[in-house]
């Protein structure tokens, strides 16, 4: 204000604080306006507005009172922030309450107190009143569930004076707690489209610089009530001069408290007497008044401003030049370097049109578990098929051009593609004929192939078949992952015998993982709120035969450096990162089914890491759907599996209380719980803060079953989590087991899948069968059982013998040793192998 060439302010009054705060008088007053464009343009909309909101009033007021409201109420409202004082919503109430205790006469008062605040959505009691399904005895005074009622300065006024809306009483007064934006879920209309409606608006401000709610009530022809404190108040008193029955003007100071009061009420009972012509009076003077602040006419104060401050400068600066001294100017010049410019280029193949089923095969893991499909691509070229530790997208990208133009002329390796292709697309047409329910699968990793490297051990493989057993069984299931930059360590065994970690970064090109697409080709994203900003992660698909797999990756521009190294390693990192990995999971993953449009009617968390889908579930429904809480977590429980794997209790995520409330501490209010009771959901007592939270424990409390992997896991499971449930025997509780399976077409070598496909029938081969066809092995004689057999070891020991013989992967042992051990291997005796790893707990 000091140094500013020319000071304005908007109104008189706040011209007086500038010139006792900032030393400094205002120049001109520059005050606010108003565009009357989105009023109703003609006398016909503004009747039928009005007729729509003084309806659905009296249909809210009706319901929330249990009394018929008369059709002729005098409808009337106050407006905007909740300033208790500073708005007069104080004298507001208490003019009610006068009017209440005086003689009974003339209309009834029907008051809105449409103020926003804190709340947990629309009163399903009315809401259901309102819609003709709730009870008819139902009453309330609050249209939503105010946050901290007890707190409530309104609410509280209310029962001081016994505002109670008593049965027979001619003055009700209704709180409307919410935005008015059309989806409040009450009135459903915008505040404008409601405000028509009243007969009545009173602004008794102690304090307005300006004030936009009454000039608004004006604008719509809605006669109003303000104070000399306001702003508009003395605009309206010194700038229209003519009567204005439309526009009551009170005058207020820090001593005429009660005086206000009693000039509230004056105001309302005036306009309560007015008959037809008076009230048309009334409404066409608060319409000309409202003209007063138009911005066509409130604009020549900011012209006036602006030309005084180009006087300032003129008078301390001289005249404006009439053009400008290019003498007096520098150009700047930048000097162009001839340097080369450097471009990323990739190059991709192109396969020829006969052999264009190979990228098809490529793209999905259907190939990795059928004998033909892995044939059909060691036949490319056996020797790049082993270099590339049997990856179709690298073999492709490895092999000649040469070569595949060999390969589109060789009629035996088109038959035999074409043969592939067949069995690919008939499998591939079943998943049309996929029935509910439907399934979301979530889990921390997959083994599915070495091709993709986000998997560490049993769970992932567990997962990793699961995916392709339902693939094989045709059910609804699509599932939820990470795509992992570097996946799980490697281990290397240095010459003096140390373990020792190597992360090797995948190559995302060469994997079966495609960028998912939205309609405008923009690469889809689903994100979560981190600690003062919000991480993203794209969307992958991997096909799984029948099944879709979605992986979230964070690794890219979008994100800070931290926040890219939340999907760099499976389990790696400390606990905040692992707590970073399972909210992206948990709570973007579920985001991303969403943006997908994929809702499931199951969800199967896989371990606890992904117990935080159950949490964002919770808020879908409280926020989307307007459940309670209680409601909500009935709901998700109704559609949760959980699934843990882990046989001692160190081995469940679990974390401090303090890290959970930097990165969820605002879940509590979109629950509309408190902490405590989140708390509760991951804790065996939810009010101790020495406890950490428990995602195991979490994804228990959010699940209708749990189950261990097999019949002893499962006893000490419900060992495990007893202490969630006093009262009861472990044996009483509703864990259950599934025992561990694999998927039989991965794991069982061509040479036996040959023999089971002739003798078991033909129900094993589409997975429906009874475990007694496994009695056909009976069938086959006992020579074919031990050549095959024989047959299978030897490639073992080959195999054993090929590893220890490179310097690559083995350098811990002499030549001496390698000699021996070489020499012993024999594939003629009995041979014990043992393979175990090293848990931490």
């Amino acid at each position: 204000a000091q140094n500013a060439d020319i000071f304005t302010t908007v109104s008189e009054i706040t011209a007086k604080e500038c010139e006792q705060f900032l030393q400094r008088k205002v120049d001109v007053v520059t005050p606010n306006g108003f565009e009357n464009s989105f009023t109703p343009a003609t006398d016909e909309e503004y009747d039928g507005k009005r007729r729509a909101a003084r309806a659905k009033l009296i249909e809210v007021a009706t319901a929330m009172s249990g009394e018929e409201v008369a059709k002729d109420a005098i409808l009337i409202g106050i407006g905007g922030r909740y300033e208790y004082r500073n708005k007069g919503i104080d004298v507001f109430i208490d003019a009610l309450k006068k009017l209440l205790d005086t003689e009974a006469q003339g209309r009834d008062i029907q008051a809105f107190i449409m103020i926003p605040s804190g709340h947990n959505g629309a009163d399903k009691d009315l809401v259901a009143k309102l819609a003709g399904t709730g009870s008819a005895d139902y009453t309330t005074q609050v249209s939503h569930y105010l946050m901290d009622n007890e707190y409530d300065v309104i609410t509280r006024r209310f029962k001081e004076l016994n505002l109670t809306n008593a049965k027979g009483s001619r003055v009700k007064v209704y709180f409307i707690p919410s935005y008015l934006n059309g989806a409040d879920g009450v009135f459903n209309m915008k505040y404008y489209d409601l405000l028509v409606g009243l007969d009545l608006t009173l602004f008794p401000s102690y304090y307005e610089p300006w004030g936009y709610t009454p000039l608004e009530s004006l604008a719509f022809s809605i006669p109003s009530l303000t104070t000399s404190l306001a702003g508009f108040g003395l605009w309206v008193r010194s700038h229209y001069g003519k009567e204005h029955p439309g526009i009551t003007v009170l005058d207020r100071n820090d001593s005429n408290y009660f005086e206000v009061v009693d000039g509230v009420v004056a105001r309302i009972k005036e306009v309560a007497a007015l008959d037809s012509e008076g009230r048309k009076a009334y409404m066409a003077s608060a319409k000309d008044v409202s003209t007063i602040a138009l911005w066509e006419k409130q604009i020549q104060y900011y012209k006036e401003a602006y030309s005084k401050a180009i006087e300032k400068v003129i008078e301390a600066k001289g005249a404006f030049p009439d053009e400008l001294n290019e003498e007096k100017s520098m150009a700047y010049k930048k000097i162009e370097i001839n340097n080369p410019t450097w471009k990323s280029v990739m190059v991709t193949r192109h396969l020829p049109e006969t052999i264009s089923g190979l990228e098809t095969l490529s793209k999905n893991l259907w190939w990795c578990w059928n004998e033909s499909a892995k044939s059909l691509f060691k036949s490319i070229d056996p020797e790049i098929w082993h270099d590339t530790n049997h990856n179709p997208m690298a073999l492709l990208d490895a092999v000649s051009l040469k070569r595949f133009k060999a390969l589109a002329k060789d009629e035996a390796f088109l038959g035999e593609l074409k043969s592939v292709m067949d069995e690919f697309n008939a499998y591939m047409a079943l998943k049309a004929e996929r029935k509910d329910p439907s399934i979301a699968y979530f889990c921390m990793e997959y083994g599915l192939d070495t091709s993709l490297k986000i998997y560490s051990g049993g769970l992932g493989l567990l997962a990793g078949d699961y995916l392709k057993e339902t693939s094989d069984m045709n059910v609804n299931l699509v599932a939820v992952g990470l795509l992992y930059r570097y996946g799980y360590f490697t281990q290397i065994i240095t010459g003096q015998g140390e373990q020792v970690a190597r992360y090797d970064a995948q190559d995302f090109t060469k994997i079966p993982a495609e960028p998912v697409m939205d309609a405008e080709g923009n690469w889809m994203t689903t994100s979560v709120a981190f600690p003062g900003r919000t991480i993203t992660a794209r969307l992958w698909k991997v096909a799984v035969g029948r099944t879709d797999l979605y992986l979230l990756d964070t690794d890219y521009e979008a994100n800070s450096p931290e926040d890219r190294q939340v999907t760099y390693h499976l389990y790696g990192g400390d606990w905040e990162n692992r707590l970073k990995q399972e909210l992206l999971l948990g709570v973007g993953g579920i985001r991303a089914l969403r943006h997908l449009g994929i809702n499931p009617q199951i969800y199967h968390c896989n371990e606890g890491h992904a117990a935080f889908t159950g949490l964002e579930r919770l808020r879908e429904y409280i926020q989307n759907d307007n459940l309670d809480f209680g409601e909500a977590l009935e709901v998700v429980r109704a559609s949760s599996l959980f699934t843990t794997h882990t046989p001692v209790p160190a081995g469940h995520d679990a974390f401090d209380e303090g890290l959970l409330r930097k990165y969820i501490g605002h879940y509590p209010q979109r629950l509309k719980v408190d902490w405590e009771t989140m708390m509760g959901l991951g804790k065996v007592n939810g009010c101790d803060v020495n406890e950490e939270f428990s995602m195991s424990i979490l994804a228990a409390n959010l699940s209708q079953n749990v189950n261990g992997v097999s019949m002893l896991h499962g006893k000490v499971s419900r060992e495990i989590f007893s202490k969630m449930y006093p009262g009861y025997l472990p044996e009483e509780l509703f864990i259950s087991y599934v025992t561990n399976g694999v998927h039989y077409p991965t794991w069982a070598a061509a040479e036996w899948k040959k023999i089971h496909a002739r003798v078991f029938g033909p129900e094993f081969a589409t997975h429906h069968y009874d475990k007694s066809c496994f009695e056909g092995i009976y069938k086959v004689a006992d020579t074919e059982i031990w050549e095959t057999r024989k047959t299978l070891k030897k490639r073992l020991i080959d195999i054993v013998k090929e590893r220890i013989s490179d310097p690559a992967q083995c350098n811990h042992y002499s030549p001496s040793q390698i000699v021996a051990i070489k020499e012993n291997l024999r594939d003629d005796v009995l041979t014990i192998g043992f393979a175990r790893r090293f848990a931490t707990y």
